[in-house]
């Protein structure tokens, strides 16, 4: 673990050094940076619906990570994880699961079965932290 971790919520504009983050993502394959940073300018999605939030993780004040929880467009009223990316050098050290477990607190009070569309490769990350497959309506993986 790392010595020094904090929870930035994003609120009003996206985390100082998510270009980072997205050229990290991009050369990986991962545009779903690219499209938070798309959809947080147009206004199409910010996090700011009740319920919803979008959290930057820092290690040291370096921005390791992002992630965040929407209200599911098609599983109604339930929370969706989506946007969650950690940095390759920040890897293999719990911040992945630490971001997780934060956002995931925050969805269990509503009670609701939890969504997130796991990208190839994160299965079994998702599954270790609970998750099931249940391909269906946009999601791949559902938290009861």
């Amino acid at each position: 673990m790392f010595p020094s971790t904090a929870f930035e919520p994003a609120v009003g504009a996206l985390p100082q050094g998510l270009d980072v983050l997205r050229r990290e993502a991009q050369a990986e394959g991962f545009r779903f940076v690219e499209r938070l940073a798309t959809e947080w300018a147009s206004g199409e999605k910010r996090f700011d619906r009740v319920g919803e939030i979008l959290l930057a993780l820092r290690v040291t004040g370096e921005l390791a990570g992002i992630g965040g929880l929407t209200v599911d467009s098609v599983v109604a009223g339930a929370p969706r994880m989506r946007r969650f990316y950690i940095r390759p050098a920040f890897r293999r050290h719990g911040l992945g699961r630490l971001l997780a477990q934060s956002l995931l607190d925050r969805a269990r009070a509503s009670g609701r079965l939890v969504t997130v569309n796991a990208g190839a490769g994160s299965e079994r990350f998702w599954e270790a932290l609970g998750f099931r497959s249940a391909p269906a309506d946009g999601h791949s993986h559902v938290l009861r």
